[in-house]
Order: structure tokens, then sequence, then C-alpha cells
């Protein structure tokens, strides 16, 4: 978990199939992963075999509401890659069920996952004094999202909750409730290691790794099947609010490759072997987004990476729509940061940032904060960063909001660790 300072109408049947090839039915077994803003807007599995995703709507940071922008798009992402989405909530109300009650009725309304889908709470921070008191806030929340009609689970570590929680007491309500983390160290992980498994009863979900892949990613498997809640014979329940993610993700999951179009976001399968050209796709580049610059014929040249897929491996996110229409970017910020600084870096100026981002004074930015900024044209735009000194290739993709192995791919770097101030890098 990453902490928060970590085109159709909608459909009004009851049921709808998640992938074209046929339902996705939960194994006990399955793995899956979950995201916060940190993530990208599309999300990012890790492998082939991946069945689920949680995406992260929102919380409250001591009474304080911070929502992720991400949360719609990921959810359609999942959806439109046949996967089953689910939701959690940054839950860090200590022992007040006043400050519980201001959460749940400000996001239990925006879900947008399935009905009967889990919504988590993550209760890892912020816990009060009082044991009892911390115990009875996180079961008014899961009682209320059991109202309103998801399965509701509890999410933290081992350690923290046998010291904040009395844990059985909510296992006597909600049984096999529990989603808990345990790492044994901080080396990739693909699978579980059960020899590291956090002995508790109750357990449903066990995140086994923040290492999934190099870079980090969570890594969860589902012990009980849970994570097919919602999913009845493989189906998505259509909840009683609208859902406009949800139904862009079976749209987006109904695209023949004929259908690609320029602007639209995709995926690259797991599948895929080679790019058009024959060179080897590495497997880092399966696990991100990427806008669709140009297509001809059978294949499509994608950003960032500047390479050309079939149209066979890929798999749309979404359908284009409104994103085609702009050429999105996001920034969160570091410490020090200005919006002069970075309007800078995108070619424009703070005037418009603080335009796009409703900001009423643009010299009250904060760390952690995300910027975002739409260009006025599809297709590729020509972005540069000046290397600063201190700068690294880490630090620079978290603030420009890529990846390490895209800055190498696209500036030719043969050594990640050899860059210098003043030196202009592509992303």
């Amino acid at each position: 978990m990453k902490k928060l300072i970590k085109k159709a109408a909608i459909g009004m049947v009851a049921f709808f199939v998640v992938a074209a090839s046929g339902p996705v039915f939960a194994a006990v077994g399955d793995q899956g992963v979950d995201w916060s803003k940190y993530n990208g807007d599309y999300g990012n599995f890790g492998y082939d075999h991946d069945k689920f995703a949680f995406s992260q709507i929102g919380g409250t940071y001591g009474g304080s509401f911070v929502d992720q922008a991400t949360y719609s798009t990921q959810v359609a992402s999942a959806i439109a890659q046949g996967k089953r989405a689910h939701t959690y909530i940054w839950y860090q109300v200590g022992g007040s069920q006043e400050v519980a009650k201001a959460a749940l009725d400000r996001y239990l309304p925006k879900i947008q996952t399935p009905k009967n889908s889990i919504v988590a709470l993550d209760y890892e921070s912020g816990a009060s004094g009082d044991k009892q008191a911390n115990t009875d806030a996180i079961l008014y929340g899961m009682r209320r999202v059991k109202s309103a009609g998801y399965t509701p689970m509890y999410y933290s570590y081992k350690p923290y909750t046998l010291e904040n929680v009395n844990y059985k007491q909510i296992l006597k309500e909600f049984p096999n409730s529990l989603w808990i983390a345990a790492y044994p160290n901080y080396e990739v992980t693909p699978v579980p290691n059960y020899s590291f498994f956090p002995s508790m009863d109750g357990i449903s979900v066990f995140q086994f790794t923040s290492t999934y892949v190099a870079g980090g990613l969570d890594g969860n498997v589902d012990l009980t099947g849970i994570t097919d809640k919602g999913y009845e014979d493989g189906n998505a329940t259509k909840p009683d609010t609208d859902t406009p993610a949800t139904d862009d993700g079976k749209d987006a999951n109904e695209v023949t490759p004929s259908e690609i179009q320029e602007g639209m976001t995709v995926t690259i399968k797991f599948s895929a072997t080679n790019y058009s050209t024959g060179q080897a796709i590495p497997k880092w580049v399966k696990e991100n987004s990427y806008k669709v610059l140009q297509k001809s014929g059978n294949k499509v040249l994608l950003d960032n990476i500047m390479s050309w897929v079939a149209v066979s491996d890929i798999q749309a996110l979404d359908t284009g729509g409104s994103n085609s229409t702009g050429n999105t970017q996001t920034h969160i910020v570091q410490s020090g940061d200005t919006l002069s600084g970075i309007a800078s870096n995108w070619g424009t100026n703070w005037q418009e940032l603080a335009r796009q981002n409703s900001l009423s004074n643009p010299n009250m930015i904060y760390t952690g904060q995300v910027i975002r900024f739409t260009g006025g044209q599809s297709g590729a735009t020509s972005r540069t960063y000046t290397v600063q000194s201190g700068d690294n290739l880490s630090t620079i993709a978290q603030r420009l909001g890529t990846t390490v192995q895209s800055l190498v791919s696209m500036n030719g770097i043969s050594n990640p660790n050899l860059i210098y101030a003043g030196q202009t890098l592509n992303y």
C-alpha cells in the first residue's frame, strides 16, 4: 500500500461480461496487485497471471481528505484487461467514529467497482492509544461498507494490528476479512513466500511483497477466492450507483485490433514477444501504459518507448474519447518545487497550471500534490528535463511521472548512474 502522502452511456442492465474472451473466474491462489496514484492513471500489472487489482479511491489523513484522481481510470483499466477490480480507502481515523463517518459519507457514494466487490479499509497509520476505540471505528466502517452493498475487508500489518486493534473482534463479525501484509525482504518476489506468512486467523488476502517487479509494485495472493466477490459466474454485478469507470473499461475491453486509433491509451500484452522490428520486448515495457501516436496498417507507434508494435499485441485501456484531444501530463510536487519551475519544464506558464488545477493561490502548493497539465494537441509532444545538481534517474522519473527504464530507453543511456548537471533528457 502506498500512503496518501503516498463514452458509452451508463448501462442499465444488471450484469455484463468483463472479458471479451469469456468471464474470469476466481480461484484460490490467484495473484493480483494494488494501486494508488503512484501507479499512474492506468495502473500496472506485474505478470500475465495477475487476476485482480485494488485501486485506492482516496481517504482521510487525520480528518483531511485526499482524493485519488487516478481511481476511475485505474478501475477502467483493470476491467478493460479482463481483471477483477476492487477498491480500498485510506482509513486514518484513529479511534474516531466521527472521522470514520465523514470518510465513509464521502467515499461510499463514489465507488465504481461492482456491487459486492471488496472495499477494504487501509488502517496502518494514526491509531489512537485506545485499542477498543480503534476497533470500534474499524467495525463501524466495515458495517457501513456492508450496508452499502460491498464486501468489507481490513488491511494492515500484523505487528501494527496486534498493537492497536482487537482483530478477533473484527473476525467474529466479519469472518475471513483480513488482508495482511508481510514482506521477508525487498528483493523482486513474483510468488508468495509462505515461510514468511503472518500467522493470524481470518486472512483472505496475503500481501507478500512491495517489490513484485523491479521498481516496486505490491503483490498479493487470494487465499480463499474472496476476490470473486462482485463477479458472479465471472461477470461483474452492476451496482446501484453510476459506474462510468466500469462501463468505460467494458467498452475498452471490447475494442478489436482494427478499431485501435491514435490517441487511445493501450498496454502491451504479456504474451507479446517482439516489436515490429523483430527486437525482443523487455518485460518492464509490458508493465506500463502508452498513448498511440500513429497507426499504420497493422501496427502502431507508442509514445515514451517510441516503438512500433503489432495491433494484435496490444490491449486498449480506453476508447480515446476526450482524452484524444489533449496530452495530459502529471507531476508530483517535490520539496522545493515552484509552480513556475514545473510550468517551465512543460513549456507552459504558471498561470495556465493554476487555471487547470484550480489553484487560488499559486504560491501554495505542497509536497505530494499532483499537478496536471493538458496540452492543446494529441500525439507526440516534445518534453525535456534539464538535470540539476544532486539529481538521479530515480528522483527524476518520480518527478516527471515516468520510469527509470523509460528514461534510459528514450535517451540512449548506457549507464543509469552516469548523468550530469545540465544534461537534457527527453521523456
